[in-house]
């Protein structure tokens, strides 16, 4: 798609009405991962290259002036602290509470512990690793545990899944279930329980008590899709009922599931995206925290059904302009206290934080 100069300056005249705010920072590798380290700090890190950086950046502070937006300069994020990977990073999540981050890339066969500095120092070091059961570690997915002790669920297969202690690198748990297929997502929805997304759409629930796993596999499974999910709890991550359960095929299939009933969604729906086995790395689906009812999907062009908003900041970036290939949006955030305030980064290196105007409700 070619996108004119004409069609870019009337979307920029387009968006001073229909943005309350938007910030735009160029990384100089692209990242799939956006992760809160703070109420106004995020980390980033590159996937592309031999050697990634590892930024921990403060958010636009004009976000948060309010009516006093005008007395505020600082538009533009901030690095505060930066280090290195000696390997493209995958996944990374922050352990709450802490000044670590847990990554893993394509190439090793360990997760990297990292320290991301505090006042006295700028840099991001590497503080230890944990070992993995597998060297066919490309794709592994991470989780925080929320145990006492910080600890992290990770596997790229179901029959890998572990929970590892930072710490010790002891193993906690492991799940009893021999399958290969590859994990699209995990977490937790209390200290205990948990929810593993295989690649296939395939759901399975199981419980650090005990080694068995319930499995739900879907009913009308079609091959060759890649599935993303998105998990909402309620406030204390504790109850069930109050936990949702979102998956979005390759193809645009969309289904909504109670957790108190895995195997038969409660809705479904299909979205008319542009499908491209070769972008199915950057398909994320993710509840709003604090939007009732809102989730948000990216990694796919969604024309109908009608969104409430569609960001397309990212593909009217100069690179589009020139070159005739939009960037696709790579991974996306939530705000962790703003209801309509998200945070994408794209396959050019673009970085967006953005708050639309919801015509009716904003009135």
């Amino acid at each position: 798609m070619d996108i004119s100069s004409d069609e870019s300056d009337d979307w920029f005249i387009e968006s001073l009405n229909t943005y309350k705010d938007l910030h735009v920072f160029q990384l100089e590798h692209p990242t799939k991962v956006i992760e809160w380290t703070g109420d106004k700090n995020i980390c980033v890190a590159g996937y592309t290259g031999s050697r990634s950086e590892i930024l921990e950046l403060l958010l636009p502070l004009k976000l948060y002036a309010g009516e006093n937006q005008g007395l505020c300069a600082e538009r533009d994020f901030k690095v505060q602290h930066g280090g290195f990977s000696e390997e493209p990073i995958e996944s990374l999540i922050h352990i709450s509470g802490t000044r670590c981050v847990v990554t893993s890339g394509s190439s090793s066969s360990t997760l990297q512990i990292w320290d991301i500095g505090g006042d006295d120092s700028d840099v991001i070091k590497r503080t230890g690793v944990i070992n993995l059961k597998s060297t066919s570690v490309k794709g592994c997915k991470i989780a925080p545990g929320l145990t006492d002790e910080p600890a992290v669920l990770h596997g790229s297969c179901i029959s890998e899944v572990q929970l590892t202690e930072i710490a010790t690198g002891r193993v906690l748990y492991t799940v009893a279930k021999e399958s290969s297929d590859s994990v699209s997502g995990l977490q937790f929805v209390n200290a205990c329980v948990f929810l593993i997304c295989a690649s296939d759409g395939t759901l399975f629930m199981g419980d650090t008590r005990d080694p068995s796993t319930c499995h739900y596999p879907l009913e009308d499974s079609k091959s060759g899709l890649h599935w993303a999910f998105g998990l909402r709890s309620d406030s204390s991550q504790s109850e069930p009922s109050g936990c949702t359960v979102a998956r979005l095929s390759s193809s645009g299939h969309m289904l909504l599931s109670d957790l108190r009933n895995l195997q038969s969604p409660f809705c479904q729906t299909q979205l008319n995206v542009q499908h491209d086995a070769s972008k199915n790395d950057f398909l994320n689906v993710s509840w709003a925290p604090v939007l009732d009812r809102c989730l948000s999907v990216s990694g796919k062009k969604c024309s109908s059904p009608q969104p409430v908003f569609s960001h397309r900041g990212h593909e009217m970036s100069d690179e589009a302009k020139y070159s005739g290939s939009p960037p696709v949006v790579t991974t996306h955030s939530w705000h962790q206290s703003r209801p309509k305030t998200l945070l994408s980064a794209a396959t050019d290196g673009s970085l967006h934080v953005w708050d639309w105007v919801d015509k009716i409700t904003d009135r």
